[in-house]
């Protein structure tokens, strides 16, 4: 009897153990918990230029005179085991020139707002309105090195409304194909004009391209890490509209990390627009070449960015004075962003 017991007793023991480690098991192995995130960031900036006219450069963002606002941006996302969301709004001057493109007074303080939905390992369909895959800017201070932004930034798209596949071929090779509105059109497709866009990266350079009804633009947009401290980023484009008018351009990012707090950068631009298209001039051909010397000075969440820029064109497109026009163009921004 005394064996009888002691067997029972070591069986529901073992019994025990084993659904103690298969339920161990299984929450090792179920799914991540899903995540809600909230971030942003807010940005203002004093600009000047050296003429009598405090004229800007004729690109996207910190374009206003003296003690002047970018915007608070607000990013709310959720990420769940095979789906999630991202809503994007924006508030102030930076954020209305970034969503240019709306018509509805609802949505002129959407920057982002879709959904995504993974449909099998490494393959992600989105679906709404998300900013460009073009180019080496983007919107957000945050993201950017350089406080002001390019003139190949400037014209080209900023978002986009469509669907999208992403395509994760492995840990060096991605590929994104998708079909969107007029570009920047937010809220729907006011001129039943369709696009088509694709991108194809490899080893963390990306071919871009963006096309339809006309207008068609390449793109590339790479960097490298040339030592630990050194990057050199680089960004090439080409544009037609119509075939007959359109823009091009290339630049170089050299930016020098110096330490936990401090880095210098430095945006080389050449651009170049055929037949009036409007970035410089409104009729004929142009070009204009600009450096752009940015340090960036980081405490916590705390971004201080000075910033000196030389623009020099083709053509006396610059208002220096209510009387007087000049093909050069020298000014000085200093920026404060905190991201959160």
């Amino acid at each position: 009897m005394k064996k009888i017991k002691n067997f029972m007793l070591i069986s529901l023991t073992v019994l025990l153990s084993t659904t103690t480690l298969l339920k161990g098991q299984e929450t090792d192995e179920a799914a991540p918990e899903p995540t809600f995130n909230f971030s942003g960031s807010v940005d203002t900036y004093f600009r000047s230029s050296f003429s009598e006219d405090p004229v800007a450069p004729g690109t996207s963002f910190a374009n206003l005179n003296g003690f002047a606002l970018g915007m608070a941006n607000f990013i709310v996302s959720y990420e769940g085991e095979k789906s999630g969301f991202v809503a994007d709004v924006v508030f102030g001057p930076r954020g209305s020139d970034a969503v240019f493109g709306s018509v509805g007074n609802s949505s002129e303080m959407v920057n982002q707002l879709y959904a995504y939905y993974n449909l099998a390992d490494g393959v992600t369909a989105t679906l709404g309105n998300f900013n460009t895959f073009l180019g080496y800017e983007v919107i957000s201070p945050v993201a950017n090195f350089n406080y002001s932004t390019s003139y190949m930034f400037s014209y080209g798209p900023f978002s986009h409304t469509g669907l999208k596949l992403d395509f994760s071929i492995s840990d060096d090779i991605s590929l994104m194909l998708g079909v969107f509105n007029q570009t920047d059109q937010t809220e729907a497709n006011y001129d039943r004009y369709t696009a088509f866009g694709a991108q194809l990266g490899l080893y963390g350079q990306y071919i871009n391209y963006l096309g339809g009804d006309g207008y068609s633009q390449i793109d590339f947009t790479g960097g490298f890490d040339l030592s630990d401290s050194f990057f050199l980023g680089i960004n090439a484009t080409t544009t037609s509209l119509e075939g007959d008018t359109g823009f091009s351009g290339v630049a170089l990012y050299p930016q020098i990390t110096a330490s936990d707090s401090f880095a210098i950068g430095l945006r080389g631009e050449f651009f170049s627009e055929t037949d009036g298209f409007g970035a410089l001039v409104s009729d004929g051909d142009a070009d204009n070449f600009s450096l752009t010397l940015t340090g960036s000075f980081t405490s916590g969440n705390f971004i201080f960015k000075p910033e000196f820029r030389i623009d020099s064109a083709s053509s006396e497109i610059f208002a220096i004075s209510p009387t007087e026009t000049a093909d050069s163009l020298s000014s000085f921004v200093v920026a404060a962003i905190y991201q959160f």
